[in-house]
């Protein structure tokens, strides 16, 4: 299994996006109606002053005038939420979904209140309608789009994210991002031509791009091929990272597909150090096998059933290491 790290970086794109794009689409609201228009004003003044309680006074004045203003629900629905009144908020951010569906804000605020009382499927559904909208106002923005393929990824709903990073590569041929992480999408579609494919392209376009050298390094160990070009690759993703557990387990891996077991057992055993991964146990286990040690493979197989009860391979291994001794 090829673990690969999606940055976490939709968060932080739409609380920018909530906070950046938006004046605009708020004049265009209020332009006809000054009284509202200039309730928001001191509101938006006594935000920044801090003065929350005087900017809700000021929102709330706003909305008696326009209450079909679905920009200023969402402007008091911030407010709430620097408030820590989630409730509030998110009762303010459903009205102004309801009166502009299409926005893009209050689905992007109202996936940061979902996100901070842990309601992740609520919080993802909310970004994703974001992101989607996002893409009305904005068709080629990459990042928009990079963010919105990312919650699919890791949703694992591959072909839609195979759609969007393809789409990025229509605008961006020379993107090393979309080649990587279709690479990815392609590995867990078990299309392995198409992997590596795209992570060539990747390494190709970037050629320090550590993520994609460790990747593409690992998948030709886990396909039996080009095993010296692998731990070259692998080496240097390591030059970027020395302390990246997942890149010194594909080191350690290396060293067991050479027949190096001492070497291998060092560095996989340098991994867990850094990182607690079922894989990394897992590969503990095989090599302290060809060891002969057989206490030390029972508890590795142990652990990475431990941290994933998924595991059939694992299963099966162990299995057969307890009821046969081998």
């Amino acid at each position: 299994m090829v673990r690969v790290k999606y940055r976490n970086c939709v968060i932080c794109f739409c609380l920018t996006l909530a906070l950046s794009v938006f004046p605009a689409e708020a004049l265009d609201t209020h332009k006809e109606d000054t009284k509202s228009l200039s309730h928001y004003i001191v509101g938006v003044y006594c935000e920044s002053l801090g003065d929350l309680e005087g900017a809700v006074g000021e929102y709330q004045k706003a909305l008696e005038t326009d209450p079909g203003s679905s920009w200023l629900h969402s402007s008091l629905a911030s407010v709430f939420i620097q408030k820590n009144n989630p409730v509030l908020a998110i009762e303010e951010l459903k009205q102004s979904i309801g009166l502009a569906p299409e926005a893009v804000q209050p689905h992007a605020l109202l996936a940061l209140v979902y996100a901070t009382q842990d309601k992740a499927e609520l919080a993802t559904g909310e970004y994703i309608l974001a992101l989607e909208n996002a893409t009305k106002f904005e068709h080629q923005n990459i990042d928009i789009y990079k963010s919105l393929g990312l919650i699919y990824l890791q949703q694992k709903k591959l072909k839609q994210a195979e759609s969007i990073f393809k789409l990025i590569l229509n605008f961006a041929p020379a993107d090393p991002q979309a080649h990587f992480y279709l690479g990815s999408i392609y590995y867990n579609l078990e299309d392995y031509s198409s992997v590596e494919r795209e992570l060539k392209s990747a390494v190709k376009l970037k050629p320090d791009y550590h993520e994609a050298l460790n990747f593409l390094g690992y998948f030709y160990l886990e396909q039996n091929k080009n095993i010296d070009q692998a731990g070259l690759m692998i080496k240097q993703a390591l030059v970027f990272e020395p302390e990246n557990g997942a890149y010194l387990d594909s080191l350690g891996w290396f060293y067991y597909k050479k027949g190096k077991f001492k070497e291998a057992l060092s560095y996989l055993e340098k991994a867990a150090s850094f990182l607690t991964d079922p894989v990394i146990y897992d590969h503990l286990g095989d090599v302290f096998l060809k060891l002969g040690d057989l206490a030390s493979v029972k508890l590795n197989w142990e652990k990475s059933l431990k941290l994933d009860a998924q595991s059939d391979k694992v299963k099966v291994k162990l299995f057969k290491l307890t009821n046969h001794g081998k």
